[in-house]
C-alpha cells in the first residue's frame, strides 16, 4: 500500500489541526497513469483523471465520521461518495485535494495521495476498469493512525 502525504498536509497537521479538519471538505480524485513520487509533485504528464469523487456526486466536499474509532478515521457513512467517470482507463492512483488544485508541483496544497487497486491498496474499488460516463461510487474508506 503505497500512501503519501503533502508538505501542506504535514504543516495543517502540526499547526492547526487534525486529520479530519484538513480533509474535511476535498475531493478524492482518482487517476490513470504513473503515480507522482510525493504528494508535493505535479502530475505527471501521462496522469489521466478518470473521476472526481465528491459528496452525493453534486461538487460538495467530502464528509468523514464524527470520530475516530481505535486509531481509524472513516468516511461518513451517511454521505454517497461517487462521481461521473470522465475518461475510460485504469486507475492506478488517486489524491485527495481541494476542488481548485491543479495538480502542479507545491508545498502548500493539502493532499493525500495513495494507490489503487482491488486489495490492499490504499483505495480498493471493485474493478480498476472505468468506464467513460459511469457513476464510480467510493463505499469505504478507512485511515488508520499507526499505534506503535
Amino acid at each position: 500500500m503505497s500512501l503519501k502525504i503533502s508538505t501542506g498536509l504535514a504543516n495543517a497537521l502540526l499547526s492547526s489541526g487534525s486529520l479530519k479538519t484538513a480533509l474535511t471538505g476535498l475531493h478524492l480524485f482518482i487517476y490513470a497513469g504513473t503515480e507522482p513520487a510525493s504528494a508535493d509533485a505535479a502530475l505527471p504528464g501521462d496522469a489521466v483523471l478518470l473521476c472526481d469523487i465528491s459528496g452525493n456526486g453534486d461538487g460538495s466536499g467530502l464528509a468523514f465520521a464524527a470520530n475516530a474509532v481505535g486509531g481509524t478515521l472513516e468516511k461518513d457513512a451517511t454521505q454517497v461518495w461517487q462521481g461521473t467517470v470522465a475518461a475510460a482507463g485504469t486507475a492506478t492512483f488517486c489524491r485527495f485535494a481541494k476542488p481548485t488544485d491543479t495538480g502542479a508541483a507545491s508545498t502548500t496544497d493539502v493532499r493525500l495521495q495513495g494507490d489503487v487497486g482491488v486489495a490492499g491498496k490504499f483505495l480498493n474499488l471493485n474493478s480498476v476498469a472505468l468506464a467513460k460516463d459511469a457513476i464510480q461510487k467510493v463505499e469505504y474508506v478507512a485511515l488508520t493512525q499507526p499505534l506503535q
